[in-house]
């Protein structure tokens, strides 16, 4: 589980922890207490609990919660990024359970640790599995920049699974600068199914390619999906380019993806949405977020009257919804509405980590609506807050401020 929810976890101790995943589930009256427990535990820091997580994520098991624990478990311990802990992820690879090989390929890329070429062949084995599985160990090598010496992966850029494709093209334009394989993922975001188009962000944020970021900015995905991928992106570029014009221009992207307006996205694919209340909800809580983006757009485009009196009524009825809450936040600024800047001000304010890309959003808000009193927050924010993106937009908004 991300980071970014750890505090869901605060009521339970590390000792309480410790002795939970090992409890018999039999014995527990929520059995479900296992596997947050090794979420737990991955966010611990003693030499205990890895300890623990590792015995744990050695152990086969018959039952569905002794098996669903140990696939927390091996994800715990790459969050843990502990290169100890690489033997029993390695030997994770040879399970039968997808998800669990899954996890412990997640893990081994998170760990980031070099691999032996005993250890690299053994990861290349686990291709051998279905297409989510196939997905991650191409993605692990990307991101461990690894080649492919037997060219396996290059052949899987013709695979049937754009998503398997995807990866694989990845891995060609991260570490042979096989320019040819950023076309087919640049189509993959205009994809009329939601999965693949994210499927190609998370891709273009592997591949670190600089060109995909101007593409980033207009793919109708969820904002903070798009921006870790972009942040991948410009980082890579900086450490090989200290050009102040192509900074600039990274820079440029970059506020334009985090100011996320949804008129400026590629939402050709889609039907429009008519700019009528009752569609304007159903969209904004709709699954795919190209039809959120619609539904904002939309919402942008009502005369002003209904606007003013839609966002009331989105607000007290659907307002706790994080969507419709960030969208709400942005329009607000988009809009300059500033008959509703407390809509904005409470953005801001909300500490919980579901609210992250509200924050972004408001702070945002609060320049176009020139918010001045909200400088100390955002101040404090662009300082302290652990989400980068977050941490970016205040700092860029305060320099814009003054």
């Amino acid at each position: 589980m991300s980071e970014r929810f750890d505090t869901l976890f605060s009521g339970m101790s590390e000792e309480n922890a410790l002795n939970l995943i090992i409890t018999d589930p039999n014995q527990l009256d929520n059995p479900g207490v296992k596997y947050l427990a090794a979420s737990r535990l991955g966010a611990c820091t003693s030499q205990q609990s890895l300890d623990r997580l590792i015995e744990v994520a050695s152990k086969e098991s018959d039952d569905l919660y002794e098996r669903i624990t140990r696939r927390k478990a091996l994800e715990a311990l790459g969050r843990r990024k502990q290169k100890a802990a690489l033997p029993v992820l390695i030997e994770a690879l040879t399970d039968k359970d997808e998800p669990t090989v899954v996890n412990a390929v997640d893990s081994i890329a998170r760990i980031g640790a070099s691999l032996t070429e005993t250890q690299q062949q053994q990861l290349l084995t686990a291709l051998n599995g279905p297409d989510n599985q196939k997905r991650a160990v191409i993605q692990a090598f990307t991101r461990l920049n690894l080649p492919d010496s037997n060219d396996v992966i290059a052949e899987l850029r013709a695979d049937l699974n754009p998503l398997v494709a995807g990866a694989a093209h990845a891995h060609a334009l991260r570490l042979t600068n096989r320019d040819e394989s950023l076309g087919p993922l640049l189509n993959q975001l205009q994809d009329t199914n939601p999965g693949r188009r994210r499927a190609a962000v998370i891709d273009l944020g592997d591949a670190q390619h600089l060109a995909a970021l101007e593409a980033l900015t207009r793919c109708p995905v969820s904002m903070p999906l798009r921006a870790k991928s972009a942040f991948l992106i410009a980082k890579a570029q900086s450490k090989v380019s200290r050009n102040a014009s192509s900074k600039a221009k990274t820079n440029a992207f970059l506020e334009t993806l985090l100011q996320d307006d949804p008129r400026t996205l590629a939402l050709d694919p889609l039907s429009p949405i008519p700019p009528e209340a009752q569609l304007i909800r159903d969209g904004l809580q709709h699954r795919d977020e190209a039809r959120q983006y619609a539904a904002a757009k939309a919402l942008c485009e009502m005369p002003a009257a209904e606007r003013l009196a839609l966002i009331d009524n989105l607000e007290e009825h659907q307002g706790s919804d994080y969507g419709v809450h960030y969208l709400l936040a942005s329009c607000v600024g988009l809009l300059e509405l500033h008959e509703r800047s407390d809509l904005v001000r409470g953005a801001l304010q909300e500490t919980g980590p579901q609210y992250s890309k509200s924050r972004i959003a408001a702070a945002w808000s609060c320049l176009r609506l020139r918010l001045d009193d909200q400088r100390p927050l955002i101040k404090e924010l662009a300082a302290e807050h652990p989400w980068e993106p977050l941490r970016w937009s205040c700092n860029r908004v305060l320099e814009k401020m003054n």
